[in-house]
């Protein structure tokens, strides 16, 4: 416990409170499908989804090694350095739930650790092959791979149903994404809280309180995976509304097959290592849903915002933990008050601001409006 200094305990709160935002964030990632389909009720889905993240946080530490000694040299980086990596993460997050856009928390946080040690170790801190081999590979080739996946069993389904009973086939594949949607929100676990573990353990280790390769112990998992899954609890019904209505029109098969395609990237890329993004999986399956149905309609504006908001992920989270990696070497203790003062203001703002237009539980689902092809704007969506 002597390792374990005031700056090392902001460092690991700070990093549970970016697993937070994670979580909320990408709430919809699991169950926005099911939610616009009807197969759950709300908040009955976040439960579900809260409760199997934490499960799913015990399954697998492989990603969580990625990041504690893969994309960083743990030798040079000092528990200030992280802490402003995490304050560009978590700004990141909150502007784009703010805006309704389901960027990457993954990314975002792999952006403001890199920025924030290349200011303050220089660029040799960080190793840009593993970054390439294990962030920016998987992240143009997971959301393809999904789509296609998606595409192909969407396609399937309704041609095997096609001389079926309408009625008869939402309600069997209402009851199928019950499983798929529970089984992405045990994924999401498995792959995003890792990332709070490795973060964790790259501090403990910069710490002397770890040795170098060590991986991320009991009470870091646990708390790692209950702070997302409080997180999903929350919600986060602003990218559900986009994720769920803001895409494609979602029928149930559609929802089950972009579900059952994400899982199985997400649970293999865990499995290998690969620190991908959730959020862009799941939007490649739903994606690939909305092209497999014949005739459905995919909102191209829409998902061309949400591409521009993964493209400049990265970079900005790296600004911002840059920048605030400069003040804290500088500053010293005061500059990392300074930055704390700063990240709370803003993140305060966002919340105050996101109250101006509320999205909840209860309004997840209603009509909002959209532009089709260049025609007025259309009414889509409705309660389920």
């Amino acid at each position: 416990m002597d390792h374990i200094t005031f700056l090392v305990a902001v460092v690991i709160v700070t990093a549970l409170a970016f697993d937070f935002t994670n979580g909320f964030h990408d709430t919809a990632n699991a169950m926005a499908t099911s939610i616009a389909t009807g197969a759950l009720r709300p908040k009955t889905a976040v439960l579900i989804s809260g409760a199997l993240n934490i499960a799913g946080a015990f399954l697998s530490t492989e990603v969580a090694r990625t990041i504690s000694g893969g994309i960083v040299d743990d030798t040079l980086v000092t528990p200030g350095m992280i802490f402003a990596g995490l304050v560009g993460a978590i700004l990141w997050n909150l502007l784009t739930w703010l805006l309704g856009l389901p960027s990457s928390s993954s990314h975002a946080l792999f952006g403001g650790l890199i920025g924030a040690v290349w200011v303050g170790a220089g660029s040799h801190g960080v190793h840009f092959d593993k970054v390439v081999e294990k962030v920016l590979i998987p992240a143009f080739a997971s959301p393809v791979v999904a789509g296609l996946a998606a595409l192909l069993a969407t396609y399937l389904a309704y041609r095997i149903t096609a001389r079926a009973r309408k009625e008869s086939v939402t309600r069997g594949f209402r009851l199928g994404q019950i499983a798929s949607a529970s089984l992405v929100s045990l994924a999401h676990g498995t792959n995003d809280a890792q990332k709070t573990m490795g973060v964790i353990t790259l501090t403990l280790i910069s710490a002397g309180a770890l040795g170098h390769d060590a991986g991320p112990p009991a009470w870091v998992i646990a708390s790692a995976g209950l702070a997302i899954g409080l997180g999903t609890c929350l919600g986060g019904w602003r990218i559900i509304r986009t994720m769920g209505k803001g895409l494609t029109d979602i029928q149930s098969p559609q929802g089950f097959a972009a579900e059952a395609a994400s899982t199985t990237v997400i649970l293999t890329s865990a499995h290998l290592g690969f620190a991908l993004s959730t959020t862009q999986v799941c939007s490649g399956g739903i994606l690939g849903a909305g092209l497999g149905r014949r005739l459905a309609e995919v909102r191209w504006g829409t998902a061309g915002r949400m591409v521009i908001a993964w493209l400049v992920t990265l970079p900005a989270a790296a600004l911002v933990g840059g920048v605030s990696a400069g003040v804290v070497k500088h500053g010293g203790n005061a500059g990392t008050v300074v930055i704390a003062l700063v990240a709370a203001a803003v993140s305060a703002f966002i919340v105050i601001t996101s109250r101006r237009n509320p999205i909840h539980a209860n309004n997840v689902n209603e009509t909002h409006e959209v532009t089709i092809r260049g025609t007025a704007p259309t009414r889509v969506g409705s309660a389920a």
